[in-house]
């Protein structure tokens, strides 16, 4: 990169490695990788196992309440594949009973916001297949940690704070999550055995022990029991789907996503319509980089809008939305001088005719995983089962209450999915794996990060720490639409002159109230073929670092 660009940024060297590499949000849960990796796991069993820690000791992103998408590269085959381990809204909750309620959009928190936790039959799935340890040797490290304890980390612990205050009335929530009537600080050391105890039930009793098992019955009997619609019935019939990862090419780099009922895609998208302009010239933090970025992000989230949800309940043209050909006729909308306010998602059928934790681990056979797991709105719902120890996600928020649109809400359905774990493979052997956490943040920061490392040419590292931007009020699958352009929230780092130029351009820079974590966080596993070895980076917005040995 041009070194005169990190005098705006700063940054650490990049962790390297020869053997194996783990990169997570929480040092302990990045450790805990590590030695289940010595210990002769796979890197699909090292995540699993993380990611359980994760679980236990970053609640505000991650639990067995929630869903999770993974991607993993077998080195034996040379091939990827990938998960979708998300869960779908409850059977017998029909939409005129919701229309009943007289609301126009499913509550954030609350009973109505949960669907089916995805993530323990996605552990059980990609450990069936890719998976050498047994489940009592993953799930032990972080069993440990639930009867004895662990120091709540900074950043967790404010995340942790703010959730509290949301959802500290719902309940089960105060009892397992505010020990002593408040949330546990930084330092502080909380432990979780109730939590300890469902994982050594799967353990030793396996998958079916959380779908059609007493914990199940659990779920059923507290949502029941508290204005909820989540049933047995709605546990022994899930189960998560292997899907084909889909890619474009950006540069000479073959850049992967999952799907819908995910938002991969619309990385695929914006990168494509960035293609055809010269970045590299117009520098890292150039005003008309800038634009292009956010005036894409905008043009592509009309497309989402509109057209990404569960393909089993809508014919979603993914091929067509990610083609070079529809790319053009979306770019041709963008005016490099001016930002638009008002848009519309696209017609790709005419081309017929012409806060969520991000973790990734490799292992010494060349195996690599991209895994994300989220409760969504940071500790999710609220819905909390105390005697089991954790809570439920709030995922069913992100359907639409609009009759016809693809994501309208359904029973049965899968809620559109902002998580979504990223791939980069070269012809020349080498192989990157990464994500970026955070919701609508999450496409516009991949494509941030992957702009970084190949046109403006930043190490692994540095591609995370540069200071990112992230625009906000674009249409949206439950029904909101822009019409004022949204806001842009700039990092600090970012000349003054810059801002006013945007500014001039027109766009509004918005108040940012989340702190960093409105950016996402940063986790990162690259494999150069040339060299053999594993670079690992990890950012500063959260606590976590990158490890190998």
């Amino acid at each position: 990169m041009d070194r005169s660009s990190s005098k705006y940024f700063s940054t650490r060297p990049v962790v390297m490695a020869n053997n194996g590499m783990a990169a997570t949000s929480q040092p302990l849960a990045t450790e805990i990788a590590v030695e289940i990796l010595k210990k002769g796991g796979t890197a699909i069993d090292a995540a699993i196992s993380a990611n359980a820690a994760l679980g236990l000791m970053e609640p505000t992103g991650a639990g067995i309440g929630g869903d999770l998408f993974a991607i993993v590269w077998d080195a034996s085959e040379g091939k990827l594949h990938g998960l979708n381990a998300s869960g779908r809204a409850p059977k017998s909750l029909q939409l005129e009973r919701l229309r009943e309620l007289c609301i126009d959009a499913i509550p954030e928190h609350g009973p109505l916001s949960v669907s089916v936790p995805g993530a323990v039959d996605g552990w059980f799935a990609l450990h069936k297949r890719f998976g050498r340890l047994s489940m009592e040797e993953i799930l032990a490290p972080a069993i440990e940690y639930a009867k004895k304890g662990f120091p709540v980390t900074e950043v967790i612990a404010g995340e942790w704070s703010e959730s509290a205050g949301d959802l500290h009335s719902f309940p089960g929530f105060s009892e397992l999550f505010m020990p002593g009537g408040r949330p546990p600080a930084a330092g502080e050391i909380f432990k979780n055995p109730r939590l300890g105890e469902t994982y050594s039930i799967l353990a030793s009793d396996g998958r079916d022990a959380f779908y059609s098992g007493d914990i199940a019955r659990g779920i059923h009997d507290y949502m029941h029991a508290n204005g909820g619609y989540l049933s047995y019935e709605d546990f022994t019939s899930h189960q998560s789907d292997w899907v084909r990862p889909v890619s474009t090419n950006y540069r000479g780099h073959e850049v992967w996503e999952l799907p819908p009922s995910g938002q991969g895609i619309a990385v695929l998208q914006m990168l494509n319509i960035l293609e055809a302009y010269d970045l590299k010239k117009m520098g890292f933090g150039s005003p008309q980089y800038l634009h292009l970025l956010i005036e894409a992000k905008k043009l592509v989230f009309e497309d989402r809008a509109r057209y990404y949800a569960d393909p089993e309940f809508s014919e979603i043209p993914v091929d067509k939305l990610i083609s070079k050909q529809y790319a053009a006729s979306r770019r041709a909308l963008i005016n490099t001088e001016r930002a638009s306010h008002k848009l519309s998602y696209g017609n790709p059928e005419m081309l017929a005719h012409g806060d969520t934790v991000y973790l990734t681990v490799a292992d010494s056979a060349g195996n690599m995983v991209s895994l994300i797991q989220s409760n969504y709105r940071g500790m999710g719902s609220g819905m909390t089962i105390a005697s089991l120890g954790f809570g439920l996600q709030s995922r069913g928020e992100l359907f639409s209450l609009e009759t016809g649109h693809p994501n309208v809400y359904a029973p049965g359905k899968r809620p559109f999915h902002t998580i979504i774990p990223a791939f980069v493979t070269r012809d020349d052997g080498s192989l990157l794996t990464f994500g970026v956490m955070g919701a609508d943040m999450q496409p516009q920061g991949q494509v941030q990060i992957l702009v970084n490392l190949i046109d403006f040419e930043m190490n692994l590292q540095e591609a995370g720490d540069a200071p990112r931007i992230r625009h906000n009020g674009s249409s949206s699958p439950t029904g909101d639409v822009m019409s004022d352009g949204g806001t842009v929230l700039f990092e600090s780092g970012f000349k003054p002159d810059v801002l006013d130029t945007l500014e001039g351009y027109g766009h509004c820079k918005g108040h940012n109230e989340e702190g960093e974590s409105a950016f996402g966080g940063y986790q990162a596993i690259l494999r150069e073929k040339d060299q053999g070895v594993y670079l690992g980076a990890s950012e500063s917005r959260k606590d976590g670092h990158a490890a190998g040995y």
